[in-house]
């Protein structure tokens, strides 16, 4: 099996093969089998029209970090010359 077979996913002629071995009849239904009913929400998800894609968000928190500064940091570097009382 090659990179792309192992991580695009199952195809088109496979899935019906998987369900029926795990006795589903969707995907959708799988799901629902598999994850307990306490975790769904009826509620609609509520989404901002001027939301920002996976892509933009990146794009967005990478040019903010950009302005982050970078010092040198002491931490660890101990006392030195001194006596530290017990």
């Amino acid at each position: 099996m090659n990179f792309e077979q192992r991580h695009i996913g199952i195809s088109k002629t496979e899935l019906p093969k998987i369900l029926s071995k795990i006795n589903a009849s969707s995907i959708d239904e799988l799901i629902h089998q598999t994850i307990p009913a306490s975790l769904f929400s009826d509620k609609k998800l509520e989404v901002s029209e001027n939301a920002l894609s996976e892509q933009e968000y990146l794009q967005w928190i990478r040019t903010i970090g950009e302005k982050n500064k970078v010092f040198r940091s002491y931490i660890g570097m101990g006392y030195y010359d001194t006596i530290t009382p017990s």
